[in-house]
């Protein structure tokens, strides 16, 4: 039997797809080939003119790498883009709660339309959680095509670690951009400085916000106790997460965060902004703390809370660990994805 090809659409560097596309292969023998768009985000006209001229290039692409199934991120762009491909088998994913995002944007009427048109015509919509289910619910989709499911994450490299340090050891492993609220945290670990309460944060990763949180940091005096790793390969990151014993993010907007499975993971405590993404996994006070956006106060004291209270942040990250094995393991969830697109394919025969 000939092997099954994907052609993906969308950033095929981004960390999800990777792990989207590595599922296929290894659960589903799928071949992959791939297609994107080059212009930055950055070059905002630039990028609309490359994508008005997307549908030739896509289905030049096709035409050259004859494959069986088209899947796409991002319901608004690529996700329209499989739609009018003109392939037989559409998966798209939703990425966000809604992706109709920025609200304030022009593109945003244009941005419903398409949503809708891809939405119609996709075999398959992924929900990578129920967050996201609402909006799809709300304009009527067709949820028997809707499955809800995370990629999940690869529990044999996430391994459980409790950290028994006699300070916080917290970590941040959200990219460096406005929406991830890191100068909130940075506050919060100033108040924590005049306090005179000992404490080291981590703060993972790369991004536009990098120069100005690390003079914030200076600037709050604290800049001795925070460790900006910069980029680093995944492979690190789980001795990271298994070294602190506080996670946190503080998103604005969250659909389904694999950096908090990957902590859960990890036995690192969560503490998280209180929006519905976060929400669906976290319950207050029972597996973590949900704090109010940009509350600098309140994440100050659920840090030094949480601490204290060891035994109940003890009892939170065993569930945590548990959850995670039964809802969001990489190998169970990425063997039903690649089934589910097995099963669509031998429907379209």
């Amino acid at each position: 039997m000939n092997k099954r090809k994907i052609l993906f659409l969308g950033e095929s560097y981004r960390a999800d797809a990777i792990t989207w596309m590595k599922g296929l292969k290894e659960f589903g023998d799928f071949e992959i080939c791939t297609w994107e768009l080059q212009t930055p985000n950055s070059k905002k006209f630039k990028r609309i003119l490359e994508y008005l001229f997307a549908p030739i290039s896509i289905r030049k692409t096709i035409r050259k790498e004859q494959p069986d199934m088209i899947i796409a991120e991002r319901t608004t762009s690529y996700g329209f883009l499989a739609a009018i491909s003109g392939m037989k088998t559409i998966a798209i994913a939703q990425q966000g709660r809604t992706d109709l995002w920025p609200e304030g944007s022009f593109l945003y009427p244009f941005k419903k339309l398409i949503q809708k048109h891809a939405f119609k015509k996709a075999h398959l919509i992924h929900a990578w959680g129920p967050v996201m289910t609402v909006s799809m619910k709300a304009i009527g989709v067709d949820m028997r095509k809707v499955l809800v499911l995370p990629k999940g994450i690869d529990l044999s490299l996430f391994t459980p670690s409790i950290n028994t340090s006699n300070k916080i050891e917290a970590i941040v492993t959200r990219s460096l951009q406005p929406e991830y609220r890191h100068e909130i945290i940075l506050k919060a670990f100033g108040i924590l400085h005049q306090k005179q309460i000992d404490f080291s944060l981590t703060i993972v990763g790369d991004g536009s916000r990098l120069q100005f949180l690390k003079d914030l940091a200076t600037a709050l005096q604290i800049d001795n106790k925070v460790i900006f790793t910069g980029r680093i390969p995944n492979t690190t990151l789980p001795k990271l997460l298994q070294e602190s014993n506080i996670y946190i993010s503080m998103p604005t907007t969250e659909g389904v965060s694999a950096s908090l499975f990957e902590a859960m993971a990890c036995c690192t405590y969560p503490i998280v902004s209180d929006i519905p993404g976060n929400q669906s996994w976290i319950t207050h006070g029972q597996n973590g703390q949900l704090i109010e956006i940009d509350n600098i106060e309140k994440l100050a004291e659920a840090l030094v809370l949480t601490f204290e209270n060891s035994a109940s942040r003890n009892q939170a990250i065993l569930q945590n660990r548990k959850f995670v094995e039964e809802n969001a393991n990489y190998d169970l969830n990425m063997k039903i994805i690649s089934e589910q697109y097995h099963a669509l394919l031998n429907l379209q025969k």
